[in-house]
């Protein structure tokens, strides 16, 4: 059996956090909208209000200064932060790739310790334009050469690597009996000869957080900048893929939170025909849906995370949780915006905003079919299907 309700430390995060979100955050939505850009004096200010509240890195473990929070109260988290603008939420209170944790000690030294301190920022790169779900398609290739590795290729779609310091690359290392690509991952300095960031595509979802196209021409990196062991980067990206899969579904949640919140309180007081409209079944039984869904959302994240809390939780339980909550927050903020009628779709509310984003939250971090593929060969493998 399990039991949901928080905990006083649980209500004490969540309470930092809220009001860090409503206090930091949300006064500058307008402002990156707007502009589609998170200024950098900006950012760099609400990081140190993070770190002074203690949101940053909650993610890592205790051992290299992070938070150490539990998965549970991570969602917790993550649903608070969701709520706002997801470049001033994921931006300013980083929280590093827990796949650094996999690095020797001198790899933490250099580069997970200061990520956790606030003194350097990653990035993933995984993504290319010829390999996408499919990751073991990937072309980018590290060669092995006296003294260390030469990588050469190009990823695209790397969140924020304009303004990280350091990137963490899966790459092609060889081929198994099957014929099929081998990948390792390393750790690559952006400064590093031969690293070139390029200026992504303009995106409808999240404005004023950027995605990159990172070149690599011939780039030497030293025998040390492998991260885990030679050929096993794809599982090892297997463990920080779940992890983010919890942290997208929780963020959507908190989104969707706030959409059926504004909903409620318009539905409570906007008067039609000389009442108020949600006692109209067309908009109180939208109402009740989407707080049906919304819920049903929450369990089966909450569920995933009290799974991998106690070491249980399979990739169809992230994937469950992933493809749920990026669905729901779909339904309602749709449902929000009608409820609203013409002024759901004005800037004056972050409706707009929370339904262009929602559209993004079922394609990365794996699309919703892929979500769906995992889901059905968990069930199907056991049985030699």
């Amino acid at each position: 059996m399990f039991d949901f309700a928080m905990t006083d430390e649980q209500r004490a995060v969540v309470e930092v956090t809220r009001a860090f979100v409503e206090r930091e955050l949300y006064p500058h939505e307008e402002e990156v909208e707007r502009t589609g850009v998170l200024r950098p004096e900006l950012a760099t200010e609400l990081r140190a209000k993070a770190l002074a509240a203690g949101l940053y890195a909650a993610n890592m473990p205790e051992e290299v200064g992070g938070a150490g929070l539990d998965a549970v109260t991570l969602v917790l988290v993550e649903k608070e932060l969701g709520k706002a603008s997801y470049a001033l939420q994921y931006t300013t209170v980083a929280r590093p790739s827990n796949i650094l944790m996999a690095g020797t000690p001198e790899q933490q030294e250099r580069y997970t310790l200061p990520c956790v301190r606030g003194e350097r920022i990653d990035c993933l790169a995984m993504t290319e334009p010829d390999a996408g779900s499919d990751v073991r398609a990937i072309r980018t290739r590290a060669v092995r050469e006296p003294g260390g590795w030469r990588i050469h290729g190009t990823k695209h779609f790397i969140s924020h690597a304009d303004e990280a310091d350091f990137v963490i690359l899966l790459a092609r290392t060889g081929t198994d009996d099957a014929g099929r690509g081998t990948m390792s991952i390393f750790l690559v300095d952006l400064d590093t000869p031969g690293v070139s960031v390029r200026e992504g595509y303009r995106n409808v979802s999240h404005r004023g957080y950027t995605n990159s196209i990172l070149d690599f021409d011939e780039v030497h990196v030293p025998a040390d900048a492998l991260l885990g062991e030679e050929g096993e980067g794809f599982a090892l990206a297997g463990t920080w893929l779940g992890a983010t899969r919890l942290q997208v579904a929780a963020t959507c949640l908190g989104r969707a939170e706030r959409a059926l919140e504004l909903s409620v309180g318009h539905a409570a007081t906007r008067q039609q025909f000389g009442q108020p409209i949600g006692r109209f079944q067309g908009v109180g039984f939208k109402l009740a849906d989407m707080t049906t869904e919304l819920r049903a959302a929450e369990l089966l994240t909450l569920h995933a995370a009290w799974k991998a809390d106690r070491g249980t939780a399979t990739d169809a339980d992230m994937a469950m949780a992933k493809v749920k909550a990026s669905e729901v927050l779909a339904m309602v903020a749709d449902e929000a915006i009608q409820i609203h009628g013409g002024m759901g779709l004005m800037d004056e509310l972050p409706l707009e905003r929370i339904w262009r984003d929602a559209r993004i939250e079922r394609i990365w971090d794996g699309t919703s079919e892929i979500q769906r593929h995992i889901i059905a060969r968990s069930l199907l493998r056991p049985l030699g299907a």
